[in-house]
Formats: C-alpha cells, sequence, structure tokens
C-alpha cells in the first residue's frame, strides 16, 4: 500500500512538472499594450481613518473594541491619530492593548 502512493505521489510530481504554461503566459504571442486597452487599476480601499470618527476618541473615553474578533468593554489610554491606532485598557486586563482605530466603537 506504501509503494503504491509514493508511486501515485511520484507521477504526480511529474505529471505537474509536464503541464503546459499557465493561463497568464498564454497572452505572451498577442499584439503589444500599444495596441490593446488596458483597463485602469482598481484603487484600493483607503487605510487612513477620517478626522472626523477619530477626533471623537478621548483619552478616557468608555468604548468597545475588537481583539482578536471577540467584542470586549475598555477604556481608551491615549489616541495616535497619525498612526490610526488606539491604546486602550480591556476591563479586567492589567495591560494595554494597542489597536486601530476601526477596531474602536465609542459607546
Amino acid at each position: 500500500m506504501t509503494r503504491k502512493l509514493i508511486a501515485m505521489l511520484a507521477l504526480t510530481f511529474a505529471l505537474s512538472a509536464c503541464e503546459s504554461e499557465p493561463a497568464e503566459n498564454a497572452n505572451a504571442n498577442k499584439p503589444s499594450a500599444a495596441t490593446t486597452v488596458t483597463p485602469a487599476p482598481a484603487s484600493s480601499p483607503s487605510q487612513e481613518i477620517s478626522p472626523a470618527a477619530s477626533s471623537d476618541l478621548r483619552t478616557g473615553d468608555k468604548v468597545k473594541v475588537t481583539v482578536n474578533g471577540v467584542t470586549a468593554q475598555a477604556t481608551i489610554v491615549s489616541v495616535d491619530e497619525k498612526a490610526g491606532k488606539v491604546t486602550v485598557r480591556v476591563n479586567g486586563e492589567k495591560q494595554d492593548r494597542t489597536v486601530a482605530i476601526a477596531d474602536v466603537v465609542k459607546q
């Protein structure tokens, strides 16, 4: 049984090495980019937080914060608007946590 499994794996690797070029390279023989229309790249969403959203957060505010997918109540220790980060102390914990402003909701 082990020999058959090893033989099948070896055959799989050999076949994958012999496959034709991926579809991305299939367009290599088409006319140059100067004659074809290329769509503009989609803009990625901005990571920056709007000033209105971040200016509402102040030291000492009670907030809800999402840490590792879990929402917990916390108090803001400091706000770094340039970095888009907030340092909070989660209720029941001794250490402060630094999280993204987007993960903080004012109560």
